[in-house]
């Protein structure tokens, strides 16, 4: 999940480069069907050795929840990144959902132990330092991306709760093709061609190797990590958005947003803080 929230933060530069060039619903369609039908294959060769616990029935209904939301997720995202939304705060901003999760999972009967709460709220802080910028106030792209950190929380709890019934790479799969199938068929126009050539590359990385490899990290990682967890390692994209963002695309970041750097990682120590404890029990009694 490390891994994943790395490539997604490398991932913001990619969005802000094909911004404006590509509508959010044409990236939204390439992007998430070359994820799909990148694994495609993948799951057609492996489908016989995964049949007996990943039944057809969970996999198809995971990914049309999952998808559905992710969809969601990617288009208020885009929209707030065409709206002014920087790389950096648009990766800090998503990273919200590090303390959404832990609200919306005590609706559905998770519990959390009180040190990710402290972790969580550390992050928050962390991540309102990093993206409200000298002023402290939010734009409208901004907004849009809060509303899509929203969805990204949903979307952690859904693959939490469908990961351990389904084969990763299915469900991973399944839910790439329904994002890819529900933005193609809500676009007004199909891409020109010349759109397409003028961003390959930043589309390959946002297809191919942000969406076939990372989401597919997430769903693998999720199998055993609790949601809540989950999230606060996925937050780190935020971090990662802001390197990238400064490396490539030439953003820089002032005093209090390196203030909320510094909170974020004391955020994610201490919510991996009582796993690590548990972790290290047995091997110290030994």
């Amino acid at each position: 999940m490390l891994l994943a929230s790395a490539i997604w933060g490398a991932a913001f530069v990619a969005q802000r480069e094909v911004a404006g060039k590509l509508d959010a619903g044409s990236i939204a369609a390439l992007r998430f069907l070359a994820g799909g039908l990148l694994l495609l294959p993948i799951v057609i060769v492996r489908r016989p050795m995964v049949r007996a616990r990943s039944p057809l029935g969970t996999v198809m209904g995971a990914g049309l929840a999952c998808g559905v939301v992710m969809f969601a997720a990617f288009m208020l995202q885009q929209r707030g990144i065409e709206a002014g939304s920087t790389a950096s705060a648009a990766g800090f901003i998503t990273g919200l959902y590090v303390l959404f999760v832990p609200v919306l999972g005590l609706f559905v009967g998770l519990r959390t132990h009180p040190a990710l709460w402290g972790g969580a709220g550390l992050a928050a802080a962390g991540l309102y330092l990093l993206s409200m910028g000298v002023d402290l106030r939010m734009s409208w792209g901004d907004t849009l991306v809060l509303l899509c950190a929203g969805a990204w929380a949903v979307h952690v709890l859904l693959i939490g709760r469908f990961s351990p019934r389904c084969d990763a790479i299915e469900l991973a799969t399944a839910q790439f093709l329904v994002t890819g199938v529900v933005a193609a068929m809500n676009l007004r126009e199909l891409p020109s061609a010349e759109a397409i050539r003028e961003c390959l590359w930043p589309m390959v990385y946002l297809g191919p190797v942000a969406v076939g490899v990372a989401f597919t990290l997430q769903v693998v990682g999720q199998r055993t990590a609790p949601p809540a967890h989950a999230a606060v390692i996925l937050s780190l994209e935020g971090l990662f958005a802001a390197i990238f963002g400064a490396w490539l695309g030439g953003e820089r970041l002032h005093a209090t947003q390196y203030v909320g750097c510094g909170l974020m990682l004391m955020g994610i120590l201490l919510a991996q803080w009582p796993e690590f404890v548990r972790r290290q029990a047995p091997a110290e009694s030994c």
